[in-house]
């Protein structure tokens, strides 16, 4: 499958207390805890372009599977990361955070970040 598609949460778990143990201010917290964010995200080959928009606030990394790339975190600090694909699961390491995004049906899209002691897991429908 594809992830190439625009995608809109739906529903989100731990979100307050995730952002809190990895650092977001309150006020970064407050700001997007009640928004419905879009991902949208074009795949090219091994190439993908993600663009997270909660608000305000628009998140976009570039990387190719496989390849170390510079990626910016939900609290805006950007790290080098290598994305690597497994099936229809991506996943990176960053800062002692993984994420992971998986196409559980063509329409729904899930990621999980998960650190130790904690995660948050964001549900989205294809638009």
């Amino acid at each position: 499958m594809s992830f190439s598609g625009k995608y809109q949460m739906e529903t989100h778990e731990n979100f307050e207390s995730f952002m809190e143990a990895i650092g977001a201010s309150d006020e970064l917290i407050q700001e997007s805890k009640d928004f419905k964010s879009i991902s949208e995200i074009e795949e090219t080959g091994d190439h993908f372009k993600v663009t997270v928009t909660t608000g305000t606030k628009i998140l976009t990394n570039s990387f190719t599977i496989g390849q170390e790339t510079e990626l910016e975190t939900l609290t805006g600090e950007k790290v080098n990361s290598v994305v690597m694909r497994e099936g229809n699961k991506l996943t990176a390491f960053m800062n002692g955070t993984e994420y992971v995004t998986e196409l559980t049906d063509a329409d729904t899209l899930v990621n999980t970040l998960s650190m130790p002691g904690i995660s948050y897991k964001r549900t989205s429908k294809r638009m």
